[in-house]
């Protein structure tokens, strides 16, 4: 019979792992499991989740049953993932939650930042999101999701982060007045020349807004408009779009892929003003056909660059 040798356990199989492999599994784990849970293992994975490396990436979703009475707490783990970075972090992504006051404080600790993704952070403003982006000057991509949004604050954005290459703002669309809004097309027509991608689902601009991006920014490879039901793409500026974009997506192309909710909603909390934030069209009657819209539960890692390359 074997004894044990209980002065000398058998070392657990998985400190046997390089470094660098269990890095990349306790990344995989993400920030959430990793602050509350992983670190705690043993020494080795201590070790591991404290380097600045684990955390130039940050991903952190607000999702179960809880969702409201988690902020609070996930804010906290966002700051603390944030301090551990020690100033290398450069993606971050935050889903259904995300207040002012966090994305300053990613901003005054993030000078490499260069990817920004807020999902349905309904506690960020615009004002609070003008502020931050003034802090990041290396910025490259920026996505936002159901954001509230001004002309002012794009405006910002394009002068204070003039690396941004990748630019998503994407509304909910709704059945609502029939509305034309071409100033936050203009301001990024304006302020935004470098762009090679940009998405703007279900945004109200007019073919005028469209004709400012096309002359306004001529670097653009991806135009991604679906939902975007006031942009008619025939003619002339059909076939200019065909020519100078080469990866287009028009307003009634199939919705696979987007990622989050694209049901039609009945808000009537976005009126005429239309002070940003979210598309509300009046897109049927009783007597039209209607688009088909699926829920898009299965949600993809940034929902990828609009088309493969």
């Amino acid at each position: 019979m074997e004894v044990e040798d209980v002065e000398n356990p058998i070392a657990p199989p998985w400190l046997e792992l390089p470094p660098e492999i269990t890095s990349a599994i306790l990344q995989k784990v993400g920030a959430i499991e990793i602050l509350k849970n992983a670190d705690k293992v043993c020494t080795t994975w201590r070790r591991l989740c404290l380097e600045p490396a684990m955390w130039r990436v940050v991903k952190m979703q607000n999702a179960g049953a809880d969702f409201w009475d988690r902020e609070d707490d996930l804010e906290r783990i966002c700051r603390q993932a944030i301090d551990r970075s020690h100033g290398e972090l450069i993606d971050i992504s935050l889903e259904y939650f995300g207040s002012d006051n966090l994305l300053n404080y990613i901003a005054e600790r993030s000078p490499q930042l260069k990817h920004l993704r807020l999902v349905c952070s309904y506690n960020v403003s615009a004002e609070g999101l003008s502020a931050a982006v003034k802090k990041f000057p290396l910025l490259e991509e920026l996505h936002l999701y159901y954001i509230t949004i001004t002309k002012e604050a794009i405006e910002t954005i394009g002068r204070s982060c003039r690396a941004l290459k990748s630019f998503k703002l994407n509304n909910q669309v709704c059945r609502h007045p029939y509305i034309e809004y071409d100033e936050e097309a203009i301001a990024i027509a304006e302020n935004m020349p470098e762009l090679h991608h940009l998405q703007l689902f279900g945004n109200k601009m007019t073919n005028e807004g469209l004709e400012a991006i096309l002359n306004g920014c001529p670097h653009l490879e991806s135009l991604d408009l679906r939902r975007c039901l006031n942009v008619h793409l025939g003619g002339d500026l059909g076939k200019r779009c065909s020519q100078q974009i080469k990866y287009l997506r028009h307003p009634q192309d199939p919705i696979e892929g987007y990622g989050l909710d694209t049901e039609m909603h009945d808000s009537e909390s976005y009126d005429e003003d239309y002070p940003s934030g979210f598309s509300d069209i009046d897109l049927i009657s009783d007597d039209d056909d209607h688009y088909e819209f699926s829920d898009a539960s299965n949600y993809s890692d940034d929902d990828e660059m609009f088309f493969e390359y």
